[in-house]
């Protein structure tokens, strides 16, 4: 069963300098108790997809096509606001990169945990159990005491583990997790992806995970999508992602990882040239501008190429492995 199926979604923001086009026939699934992965550059629509999910975009964007099946049933994207509201949180649910924007820091933890069930019914001190249940889930030390203490009395790393723990109060079928590692240090970095992963298994939901890590991208993910200025450029499994990418631009992305580098270097390797601008939306390959192997039929709109099971890249030369002497 697939939790979320995303198919032809196109998104357009409306601008004083005319609309901009920020997803482009945007296709991929979640399948059911599985992590999909998110990466690209800044900008290249991450944060707009996942507020077309939840219904979030701001008042000038607007989707213009395609569907967001969610758990077979559902079309997200003809769903009225009230019946957005009520499948946020129970249903689907967000873990945001900032912990302490997602924490009200007047409130107590566990006021805000027993808030969050306002659906629910249950005495208060029914609620309390249950916050403190998820916080023991989430490793966090003496629970009980942790639910009379407010957010600015936790670490960065606790804070964090208190929004997951949130998130997943009332067992969704989807979590979205926003970068949600970006402001930890690398230890706990580890940390949150080690329980990111047990919590997943043991409440069996799906979690689509956005990052521009692209070593935690490997380490969290089933599956990964690719995305440049609005499309999905590549999208397979973490082995055939990162052991053999065929989209040009997965290729300099992975090329940019520091961790791959072998020999000391003053300067990081970049992708040249910038992202396009949206507003004029390049008729063929939106990459070309930037690509090491553009050609003549560059000039053409690209579709995705169907490489292997589940692989798939927007590159007329994605059935071609990427050589060494290709990506050099």
């Amino acid at each position: 069963m697939t939790t979320l199926a995303i198919s032809g979604l196109n998104v357009w923001f409306s601008t004083e300098d005319g609309p901009l086009h920020a997803l482009k026939d945007v296709e991929f699934d979640v399948p059911e108790r599985s992590i999909v992965g998110i990466v690209g550059e800044s900008g290249c629509g991450k944060s707009t997809l996942i507020n077309a999910i939840l219904g979030l975009l701001a008042d000038n964007g607007s989707i213009e096509g395609g569907s967001i099946q969610f758990e077979g049933a559902q079309d997200l994207v003809i769903l009225g606001p009230k019946e957005m509201q009520d499948l946020r949180g129970p249903r689907i649910s967000t873990v945001f990169q900032d912990p302490m924007g997602a924490l009200n820091p007047v409130l107590t933890v566990g006021r805000q945990m027993v808030n969050i069930q306002y659906r629910d019914g249950g005495s208060t001190a029914e609620k309390r159990a249950r916050a403190e249940e998820m916080l023991s889930l989430v490793r966090i030390p003496d629970a009980k005491a942790a639910l009379d203490r407010y957010p600015h009395q936790f670490s960065g790393g606790m804070k964090q583990r208190i929004a997951i723990a949130m998130a997943l109060m009332m067992k969704p079928a989807l979590l979205i997790a926003d970068e949600p590692t970006t402001a930890l240090d690398a230890t706990l970095e580890v940390a949150t992806i080690e329980l990111l992963k047990d919590l997943q298994e043991e409440i069996g939901c799906s979690v689509l995970f956005i990052s521009h890590h692209l070593g935690v991208i490997a380490e969290l993910c089933d599956e990964v999508v690719v995305m440049y200025a609005g499309e999905v450029v590549e999208r397979g499994s973490v082995r055939q992602i990162f052991n053999d990418p065929r989209h040009p631009y997965t290729v300099r992305l992975l090329e940019c990882d520091p961790a791959r580098q072998t020999s000391r270097s003053r300067n990081l390797p970049t992708i040249p040239g910038e992202i396009p601008d949206l507003r004029q939306r390049p008729a063929g390959c939106v990459f070309a501008p930037r690509c090491h192997r553009v050609h003549a039929g560059c000039d053409q709109a690209q579709s995705l190429v169907e490489i292997g099971e589940g692989h798939a890249a927007r590159c007329n030369l994605a059935l071609e492995p990427q050589t060494a002497e290709a990506t050099a």
